[in-house]
């Protein structure tokens, strides 16, 4: 999943890079609040993570301006202040959570991974559709309980047609989940995937929706 970091702290922005792409999530870092309003509307992403002592724009009134436009994002707000005035603010302002710093990052992968779930109507662990099952946490892959060696782009491609199924997604729509900025794509990359997700997982899995995209059934 391709998520949105908002951090002006370079030395920390650059950890929470590296740890959140660690735990499986491609990540977009912007260091200030003009970039952060710009790219929370750029409906490419499946969740940001929001500091609020930003540069240029607070947090805050950014957080504020995104929900007026009617972006439905979820967004975990990860900030310094502590005070439960400050927690009610961020909550009532729009957040979809709110964590004081620091925080461990394995605590923070599972937030944001039940953000998302959540933000798909999913309220299991686990995502399945038919003999296979997804774990999104420990990204694994079974198929009538045998385990299934994904490569990554598979395992997040299988992940975002789960999390939309019942709903076709362009491959325009793939590919921002697939990769994040700075990243050259293949013209056939996503079709490449879903080619390798039906020779592993079933050809029946992801159906082609000629003209329009790939659809998981629901």
């Amino acid at each position: 999943m391709r998520i949105l970091l908002v951090e002006d702290d370079p030395l920390l922005g650059d950890g929470l890079r590296a740890g959140l792409t660690q735990a499986g999530f491609q990540v977009d870092w912007v260091r200030d609040g003009e970039a952060a309003s710009r790219e929370l509307r750029s409906a490419v992403h499946a969740a940001a993570v929001l500091d609020l002592g930003l540069p240029r724009k607070d947090g805050l009134e950014v957080l504020a301006e995104t929900r007026r436009a009617g972006v439905r994002l979820p967004v975990l707000v990860l900030t310094a202040r502590d005070a439960v005035s400050d927690r009610v603010l961020g909550l009532d302002g729009g957040a979809d959570d709110y964590v004081v710093k620091p925080v461990d990052l394995d605590e923070l992968a599972a937030r944001l991974r039940a953000l998302i779930r959540r933000a798909h109507g999913q309220t299991q662990d686990l995502l399945a559709a038919g003999e296979v099952v997804l774990d999104p946490a420990a990204r694994t892959v079974t198929r009538a309980g045998e385990p299934v060696v994904l490569s990554q782009r598979e395992f997040d491609l299988l992940h975002a047609l789960m999390l939309n199924a019942g709903r076709v997604l362009t491959r325009e729509q793939l590919e921002q989940h697939l990769y994040r900025w700075g990243r050259e794509v293949e013209s056939n990359a996503v079709e490449v995937h879903v080619h390798h997700l039906r020779r592993k997982l079933g050809a029946e899995l992801v159906q082609t929706v000629r003209g329009v995209g790939y659809l998981l059934p629901g």
